[in-house]
């Protein structure tokens, strides 16, 4: 048997020990790790590629999120999101590319029991900082054996996220793993289909074994999506981890069905190819309880492995000082909320206050890095747990991870509200330079990058009209914008409405009041911006058009006859 904590216990890196240490520990521990082979616990050595993939069908990511997160810079484009207390989608390189299933713990005593996180213990999560994008989750034990607390943030200065892990065992004889379950980038493999397989290897080139999950081919049914690029997932500790494996999910190749099972990994692999991959790794604890988990992303392997031996020999006191302080500073930026209200007490004041904070920081964080303005409507995939992420006809899944003028209607003007002009225009900019085609209108949502996603369809008139009202909002009334942008979107709306494509929320066609407000807000806001360009005609049909809209609205949408009401209302959709 070869004594594994021997080493990894000599080597344990610090952040206060200088390169030349931690380089002599790696070279004295690649001499112990022949080839690519994986030592288990017993001493046993396993090599080669796990057989009985492509394993269960993989699925996108819980939506319920407990907390999110991204450093406040564009140098890391990294995000991460936690839901029913464990690591969910993690984005990366763009807000819309999904690389994380799930990342949990398992504990077991090697005998009589194995834990899982989702099912076998509780949690609660809460902010560290007043911005709310720092978090702790407190997860603790059914059987009161243990608690785990983990710390999230992103290394402003790396692709990479941190977690700082605490493990209190109340009993002895325990014994730590963590399991990943990929979707490396943005879907996931396994199930009879196996679309948008993944791969897995245990990297030792720098002498301790690191868990790396990848998905090199950018081809997917978002024909769109020309900014997709390969990516490569490593994971490592400050701790280097003792037995790993790599495997399918859900099979006798999956280290937590051999946990499950008889509480130990039996059976080890070096990679597993072309499936719904998992990887699982022993850590060894270190005396004071606390490690560090790093997450790294590049376009390559070795790009992956630099960033989190990169960020790990930083350590996580300095990025979480920097993250902090990125916040810390935006939020200085924004307009400063009242410090008092008459009849709220000092202490809801407080509450209020930190939630519009997290508020403007959540919506500021769904900005893609990339693409600037493009704030996607959500950081999460409605029922995403219950979607297939192994299709091969649907291998990317946008979801909500897209840009909706209407929503980023919302956004902006909250943004304006709280002072971030800026990020406001920039949404605009993005509408007009990037999304708006080429008839005038803005398509029901986009890519990232401002070209119609694969689930776009209809024309919904109130995104065309908001577009126009966030720019006089803003006083963007320059004359390229009016002339290229701002007009053609305006004769859109007098062309084809009051009524055309579908409502946003009926799904149909027909007559609503809310599309028809839009639209005259809109057709007002074009009427200005064209007086202050000097075009008085346009100017004039403008709100001409908004007005008799206006006068028409009532009988276009007011029912005296409806079964809800004994008076004349509106109703959501009128179909004459």
């Amino acid at each position: 048997m070869i004594p594994l904590k021997g080493w990894s216990g000599a080597c344990e890196r610090r952040t206060s020990a200088p390169r030349v240490f931690r380089h002599s520990c790696q070279v004295a521990a690649a001499a112990l790790v022949v080839a690519a082979s994986v030592i288990l616990a017993d001493g046993a050595f396993a090599q080669g590629a796990a057989a009985d993939g492509p394993g269960a069908l993989s699925h996108f990511g819980l939506a319920r999120k407990d907390c999110l997160g991204t450093a406040r810079n564009t140098t890391s484009k990294v995000w991460y999101t936690v839901a029913n207390g464990v690591l969910s989608d993690v984005y990366y390189p763009t807000v819309d590319n999904t690389n994380v299933e799930t990342l949990q713990y398992m504990v077991t005593d090697g005998s009589t029991f194995t834990d899982l996180q989702t099912r076998d213990m509780t949690y609660t999560a809460q902010a560290l900082d007043p911005g709310g994008m720092e978090c702790r989750v407190t997860t603790t034990a059914k059987s009161g054996k243990y608690q785990i607390v983990t710390e999230y943030v992103t290394d402003p200065s790396r692709n990479t996220l941190l977690s700082r892990v605490t493990f209190d065992p109340h009993v002895g004889g325990l014994q730590l793993y963590v399991r990943i379950d990929p979707s490396v980038n943005g879907n996931g493999g396994g199930g009879a289909d196996n679309g948008g397989a993944d791969w897995a290897v245990i990297d030792t080139s720098t002498g301790h074994p690191i868990l790396v999950a990848f998905d090199p081919v950018t081809a997917t049914n978002a024909s769109n999506r020309d900014y997709a690029q390969p990516v490569y997932m490593a994971l490592d500790a400050s701790t280097p981890f003792g037995a790993v494996t790599a495997g399918f999910a859900g099979v006798a190749s999956d280290g937590f069905v051999q946990l499950d099972s008889v509480h130990t990994l039996t059976t080890a692999f070096t990679q597993a190819n072309a499936g719904n991959v998992v990887e699982t790794a022993l850590v060894p604890v270190p005396h004071d309880r606390t490690f560090t988990l790093a997450l790294g992303f590049g376009s390559s392997q070795a790009e992956a492995v630099n960033a989190v031996e990169d960020s790990l020999a930083a350590g996580f006191p300095a990025a979480r000082k920097a993250y902090e302080v990125g916040w810390a500073a935006y939020d200085d930026s924004l307009a400063a909320p009242p410090s008092s209200l008459p009849g709220i007490s000092n202490k809801r004041m407080k509450t209020l206050r930190d939630i519009y904070y997290l508020s403007a920081n959540v919506i500021k964080a769904a900005e893609d890095k990339t693409f600037p303005g493009a704030i996607v409507a959500s950081l999460a995939a409605p029922w995403g747990q219950a979607i297939s992420a192994g299709d091969p006809i649907n291998t990317f899944f946008g979801s909500q991870r897209e840009v909706f003028a209407r929503d980023l209607y919302a956004a902006s003007t909250a943004l304006l509200v709280a002072g971030d002009l800026a990020t406001a225009r920039d949404a605009v900019t993005f509408l007009f330079s990037r999304q708006q085609l080429a008839d005038g209108s803005m398509p029901r949502n986009s890519l990232v990058n401002g070209k119609p996603a694969p689930d776009s369809f209809n024309t919904q008139l109130d995104e065309t009209a908001f577009a126009i009202l966030m720019a006089d909002q803003l006083g963007m009334t320059d004359a390229s914008l009016y002339q290229n942008g701002i007009k053609p979107a305006a004769g859109f709306l007098i062309a084809h409405g009051p009524a055309f494509g579908v409502d946003r929320w009926e799904e149909q066609g027909g007559y609503s009041p809310s599309t028809i407000a839009a639209e005259i807000a809109g057709l007002v806001a074009a009427a200005h911006i064209a007086q202050v360009n000097g075009d008085t005609l346009s100017a004039q049909i403008f709100l001409g058009v908004a007005d008799d809209y206006q006068r028409s609205v009532i009988g276009w949408t007011v029912t005296t006859n409806g079964p809800l009401a004994p008076h004349p209302y509106f109703i959501r959709l009128s179909k004459t």
